[in-house]
C-alpha cells in the first residue's frame, strides 16, 4: 500500500434512507416489547436481557481490543483500532437500558424474591451476593471504569487526531494495563449476575472465560462488518488492505476455536463430575427440546464456520469475511438464547418478538456508532504507528 495523504480521509455519512430504517426498527422493536409484556411479561423480559447482554458484549469489545492493541504496542491495528473505539458510543445508551432493565429483575431473578431466598436453604447462603443492591454496584463499577479509563483511551486517541501528540500513545499505553485488569475482573461478574444467576443454584468456574470468548467472538465480527462497509464507501479503502482483513480473520478463527476449547471444557468438567448441583443446568440444555439448539451450536457456531474460515483466501475475500461475519454473529446470539430462554421456558420459543426485540436493540446499537464516526475521522491519523499500519504485509 502507498502512503496515504492525511487529507484523503473522509468520514462517515449515514444515509437519510438509512436513518430511518433505523428508526423504524427501533419502533418494531419497542412495540413488540411494548406488546408482549401484555402477552407474556417473562418472554418479553427474557429477550430484554437477551439483547441487553448481548450487544453490551459488542460493545464492550470495542474497548477491550483498543486497550490491547495499546498495551501490546500492535502495529498492524492502527487503522481499523478507530471503529473498534466506535463502539464506546453504544454505552451510554446501554446504560440506559440497564435502568431499564432493573424493572424487570423480579420476573428474571428468583434470587430477587425474599420468600425464595428465606426458604431456599442454598440460596440463603448466598444471600450476601445476590440481592439488589450489590447486582446494582457491581454492575455499576463495570460503567464507571469503561466511561473513566475507556473514555480516557478514547479521548486521548481522539486528541491525537488534532495534537499529533506521540505522548497520547505511551499514556494509552499505560492506561491499557489497569483497564484491562479490573475489565476482566467486573464483566466476569456482569456475565455471572446477568446470566449464570439465572439458575442460582448452579455455577461453573469457567461461566466467565465463556462468555468473555462469546464476546470476542462476536465483537470481532461486528469489527470486520464495520471495516467492511467502510471499505466499500471508500472512507477506508486507502487505509485498509486485504492484508488487515486478513489478520482479522485470524483473530475471527483464533476465538472460535478458543470459544470451542471453552465450551468443550466446561461440559467435559461438569460431565466427568458428575455433582447433583451442577448438571441440571446442562441436561436440560442438551436432551429434550432443547437438545437441537444444542446440536445447532456445536455445528452452527463451531464446525461449520471452522470451515468456512480456515482457509487463507476466505480471510483476504472481503464478501466472504462479511458473510463469515454475519453467521458468527446470528450464532453468538443463539448462544445467549440457550442460556437463558431454558432458564424461563420448557421448551423452546421463537417467533416474531424475538426478531423485533433483536432488531430494535439493533438499530440502537448502529446508530450509536454511526453517529460517533459521523464526528470523527474514523482511523487515528496521527498515531505514530500509522506509517508501519500502512505498509503491513503478511
Amino acid at each position: 500500500m502507498t502512503d496515504t495523504p492525511l487529507h484523503n480521509l473522509t468520514r462517515f455519512e449515514g444515509s437519510r434512507l438509512f436513518k430511518k430504517f433505523l428508526t423504524v426498527l427501533l419502533v418494531i422493536g419497542i412495540g413488540f416489547f411494548a406488546w408482549e409484556m401484555t402477552q407474556n411479561a417473562h418472554r418479553a423480559w427474557a429477550n430484554f436481557l437477551i439483547n441487553y447482554f448481548y450487544w453490551l458484549s459488542i460493545a464492550l469489545f470495542g474497548l477491550f481490543f483498543a486497550a490491547l492493541q495499546h498495551i501490546t504496542g500492535s502495529h498492524w491495528s492502527v487503522t481499523v483500532r478507530r471503529v473498534a473505539e466506535s463502539f464506546i458510543a453504544y454505552l451510554p445508551v446501554s446504560l440506559g437500558l440497564f435502568v431499564v432493565l432493573l424493572f424487570g429483575l423480579p420476573h428474571l431473578y428468583e434470587w430477587t424474591h425474599p420468600h425464595v431466598m428465606e426458604t431456599d436453604p442454598i440460596l440463603k447462603l448466598k444471600t450476601g451476593y445476590l440481592n439488589t443492591p450489590f447486582f446494582i454496584i457491581r454492575h455499576a463499577g463495570l460503567y464507571i471504569l469503561c466511561f473513566v479509563l475507556g473514555g480516557k483511551l478514547v479521548q486521548n486517541s481522539l486528541r491525537q487526531d488534532k495534537e499529533n501528540n506521540a505522548h497520547l500513545t505511551v499514556a494509552n499505553s499505560r492506561l491499557s494495563a489497569p483497564f484491562l485488569l479490573l475489565f476482566a475482573i467486573l464483566y466476569t461478574l456482569a456475565a455471572v449476575d446477568l446470566m449464570m444467576s439465572l439458575a442460582p443454584h448452579w455455577f461453573s468456574t469457567i461461566f466467565g472465560v465463556y462468555c468473555w470468548a462469546g464476546l470476542m467472538y462476536s465483537g470481532l465480527a461486528m469489527l470486520a462488518l464495520w471495516v467492511i462497509v467502510l471499505r466499500k464507501k471508500g472512507i477506508l479503502s486507502d487505509w485498509v488492505s486485504e492484508n488487515h482483513l486478513h489478520d482479522i480473520g485470524k483473530l475471527m478463527f483464533a476465538f472460535l476455536v478458543f470459544w470451542g476449547y471453552i465450551a468443550f471444557s466446561q461440559y467435559m468438567l461438569i460431565w466427568y463430575a458428575n455433582l447433583p448441583e451442577e448438571t441440571p443446568y446442562l441436561i436440560l440444555r442438551t436432551q429434550g427440546p432443547y437438545q437441537p439448539i444444542s446440536l445447532a451450536l456445536m455445528l452452527g457456531k463451531f464446525v461449520i464456520p471452522f470451515f468456512l474460515l480456515v482457509s487463507r483466501p476466505a480471510k483476504r475475500n472481503q464478501g466472504w469475511l462479511a458473510f463469515c461475519a454475519l453467521w458468527f454473529l446470528i450464532a453468538q446470539w443463539l448462544d445467549v438464547y440457550w442460556m437463558v430462554i431454558p432458564a424461563f421456558f420448557e421448551k423452546p420459543v421463537f417467533g416474531m418478538v424475538e426478531i423485533g426485540i433483536f432488531l430494535g436493540f439493533g438499530a440502537l446499537f448502529l446508530w450509536s456508532v454511526g453517529t460517533f464516526l459521523r464526528r470523527v475521522n474514523a482511523v487515528a491519523i496521527h498515531d505514530p504507528r500509522i506509517k508501519s499500519a500502512l505498509h503491513h504485509h503478511q
